[in-house]
C-alpha cells in the first residue's frame, strides 16, 4: 500500500513539472515604436528584479509617448525616460543592480541605464547595437559592477539598426546624440500566450 502511495505521488509529480515549465515560461512585450515593432523577452528567470520593475512600468502605460533620447550607431539606443518636448519623466524609487546574474551585453539584449551608482536604476533603459564586453560584471569595483541585462531583441533588430542610424545632434542643455526626428515609443505591452499561438 506504502509503495502505491509513492508511485501515485510520482506519477503526479511527474505530471506536473510540464505545467510548471509552461508557467515559468519568460514572459514577453511588444514594443512599438515610431519606426516599427520590437519583441523582446524578458529573462525573467535571471533577472527577476529588473524584470519585475520593468512590467511594474509596462502596465503602469508609463513608456507611452516617450523616446529613445540618446542614439549611437554602433554601441546602444536608449530610452524610456524622456517625452519628445525633452522633459523628464517621474520614476518609482531605484532597484538593485543584477549584473552579477551572467547575463551578457551583446548585441539586441537589453540592459538597464543608471548612474555611476550601483543600484541606480529605475526606468531608462538600453538595447545593445553592438557586443558591449565593456558594459559587463568584472568587479563588485563601482567602476566595472557592470550593467544589468533583462531581456533579448527576438523580433525587430531591423528596427533597432534603424533607430541606431538616425541622425542625431547636442541640444543646449548638454544632452549629446538626440535625434533630430523624435523616435517615439508608441506602446509597450505584455505578448499574451494566445497572442503569439494565433
Amino acid at each position: 500500500m506504502k509503495h502505491l502511495y509513492v508511485s501515485l505521488l510520482l506519477v503526479l509529480f511527474l505530471s506536473i513539472i510540464p505545467i510548471l515549465l509552461i508557467a515559468q515560461e519568460n514572459p514577453k512585450v511588444l514594443m512599438k515604436t515610431s519606426m516599427g515593432d520590437i519583441t523582446i523577452e524578458l529573462f525573467q528567470d535571471k533577472a527577476p528584479v529588473s524584470v519585475e520593475n520593468f512590467l511594474s512600468y509596462v502596465k503602469d502605460d508609463f513608456y507611452d509617448g516617450l523616446i529613445f533620447h540618446r542614439v549611437i550607431k554602433d554601441f546602444m539606443i536608449q530610452g524610456g525616460g524622456y517625452n519628445a518636448k525633452m522633459q523628464k519623466k517621474q520614476t518609482k524609487d531605484p532597484i538593485k543592480n543584477e549584473a552579477t546574474n551572467g547575463l551578457k551585453n551583446n548585441r539586441g539584449t537589453i540592459a538597464y541605464a543608471r548612474t555611476s551608482v550601483i543600484n541606480s536604476a529605475t526606468s531608462q533603459f538600453f538595447i545593445n547595437h553592438v557586443d558591449n564586453d565593456f558594459l559587463n560584471h568584472k568587479s563588485k569595483n563601482p567602476s566595472e559592477y557592470g550593467y544589468a541585462v533583462f531581456g533579448k531583441v527576438v523580433d525587430g533588430m531591423d528596427v533597432v539598426d534603424k533607430i541606431a542610424n538616425v541622425k542625431v545632434h547636442s541640444l543646449s542643455n548638454g544632452m549629446q546624440n538626440v535625434p533630430v526626428e523624435p523616435v517615439v515609443i508608441e506602446s509597450v505591452n505584455v505578448i499574451e500566450e494566445k497572442e503569439e499561438k494565433e
